[in-house]
């Protein structure tokens, strides 16, 4: 069987981003690995020790686990992005769970190999605190968001979210993976995905989903999607996933 290929730095929108001079003092330090899907990058509370940027369709998100046993999510991160103490001085615990949803390749780095690049580049530290800034606008965005709306808008936003960094129409999501990420009984999914199905927004099939109208589900949506969007491309000064993956319709 051939070695699955090594991912280019390009293929990570963030490291893609890096100066001349700042992949100069990353990228030497990157080490390819294959992640999949279900593999747990880090535990909340444990020590991070290593950054992962996401290529191609790898996609990871953030999980907080309450004592009963409920997970919800509170990010999505793909090739846009990076997992792990992205924008922290050093080392430190993590306060999610990291959860890999889509598996493909990602880049790591050392926590120590990055902080040393930070300590050397000023144009480094900020470009990595915009992105933190990015993805925090993300976090609270879902707080309102699974606060003030309704299930359907909120399911709506995930598979918004999730296509952005797949650039396809064909999500490989089963029913119970959507269910533990919004928060809610499997078989109360089922019934919004139904109504969603009837709608015609989208094509349920056996560990798919099928996007079907993606600007008729931008409207249907709530704004929170749009919102996160528009601030990654203020802060930024790119597009969020979508525009730079494209959409997938």
């Amino acid at each position: 069987m051939p070695a699955a290929p090594v991912p280019s730095f390009e293929n990570n929108q963030l490291l893609k981003a890096l100066s001349g001079a700042d992949r100069d003092l990353v990228v030497p330090h990157l080490e390819p690995a294959m992640v999949q899907r279900g593999e747990i990058l880090f535990e909340a509370g444990s020590e991070v020790q290593a950054i992962s940027f996401p290529c191609d369709q790898a996609v990871i998100s953030l999980l907080i686990t309450m004592q009963d046993g409920r997970r919800a999510e509170t990010a999505t991160i793909g090739r846009e992005g990076a997992v792990g103490g992205i924008v922290s001085n050093g080392r430190i615990p993590a306060s999610t769970q990291a959860v890999v949803q889509i598996g493909g390749p990602v880049l790591r780095i050392e926590s120590a190999r990055l902080q040393e690049a930070k300590r050397r580049s000023g144009s480094l530290r900020n470009l990595l605190s915009r992105y933190g800034d990015c993805l925090l606008a993300q976090v609270l965005q879902s707080v309102a968001c699974n606060a003030l709306h309704p299930i359907e808008q909120r399911c709506l936003r995930w598979l918004l979210t999730l296509q952005d960094r797949l650039g396809t129409d064909e999500l490989p999501v089963t029913h119970e993976v959507l269910a533990a990420m919004l928060g809610v009984q499997r078989t109360y999914l089922t019934r919004v995905l139904s109504t969603l199905q009837g709608q015609g927004l989208i094509r349920v099939g056996r560990g798919r989903i099928h996007v079907l109208g993606r600007p008729e589900m931008e409207i249907v949506a709530c704004e929170c999607h749009a919102v996160v969007r528009q601030h990654y491309e203020a802060v930024l000064g790119r597009p969020e996933p979508s525009a730079v993956l494209g959409t997938g319709g």
